[in-house]
């Protein structure tokens, strides 16, 4: 694999992204880590997953670079819907997942670390979903998991500004369970992850599949509506202005086309 690793220790699986410079989210790097999953669902010694970012991030977000080879919009779409099958496999998966965040968890980062089961996080981090700055709007599932965890208002604002929130905030607003110095995340979320190992794996899996109850069917509804308008609205003028600003550094002008 090119982009993720992982490693066990007293039945806790840790995968690493390690996608230099800001572990963007490619198409490949999805479909390494559905490999990953393969893996150690089939891997009895392993009862819990850990994610964690290599360098300075958790995952920045989507490749945008990737988004100008994208032909049309039902590519667009079905690029979203890649992501949201791969993430709603986590969310189900009969094993824990827990995201480890540090350094910034936006856009797919952060899409990503919301299908885990639950994230520790440093106080630092940045979360957000700046998807609007560009033009564009999640497309990982995002405006219904953030809206799950936070709330539709803040969910809003969130969005609607682009403007990330803290790791401390995270925990204010319940999108993240603890948080920790920097230094000790990782450590923390290790230490948390093998406390979990220890439960039966059964029971682990059946309070999954329980907790997973909870999604109604608006919510299916809404990841569904979510990946259409994702490859509608990348279809617009103001879309590749936003991808093309993003990539040149500068402000997009948008004119709502």
């Amino acid at each position: 694999m090119n982009y993720l690793s992982w490693s066990d220790e007293q039945n806790v699986a840790t995968i690493k992204l390690n996608r230099p410079p800001a572990n963007a989210l490619s198409s490949e790097v999805i479909k390494e880590l559905a490999e990953v999953l393969n893996e150690l669902e089939q891997n009895e010694e392993i009862r819990v997953v850990l994610i964690h970012g290599e360098g300075r991030f958790f995952s920045a977000g989507a490749d945008i670079k990737e988004f100008t080879s994208v032909q049309s919009g039902e590519d667009f779409a079905r690029l979203g819907t890649n992501g949201q099958e791969l993430f709603e496999r986590m969310e189900t998966f009969p094993k824990p997942i827990i995201a480890a965040i540090h350094g910034a968890a936006l856009g797919g980062g952060l899409e990503l670390a919301m299908a885990c089961h639950f994230r520790l996080v440093s106080e630092t981090a940045k979360l957000g979903l700046p998807e609007l700055q560009l033009g564009i709007i999640p497309g990982f599932a995002g405006s219904q998991r953030l809206t799950r965890y936070v709330g539709a208002a803040m969910a809003a604002e969130m969005m609607f500004t682009s403007d990330p929130i803290t790791g401390k905030e995270a925990v204010q607003y319940g999108l993240a369970n603890h948080a920790y110095h920097e230094d000790e995340l990782l450590e923390k979320a290790q230490a948390m992850a093998q406390k979990i190992a220890k439960k039966s794996p059964l029971s682990l899996k059946a309070t999954i599949e329980l907790l997973n109850y909870s999604k109604t069917k608006e919510f299916y509804q809404g990841v569904k509506r979510e990946a259409e308008l994702f490859g509608e609205v990348f279809r617009s003028e103001d879309a590749k202005e936003g991808i093309a600003a993003f990539l040149e550094k500068r402000k997009p002008v948008f004119k709502g086309r």
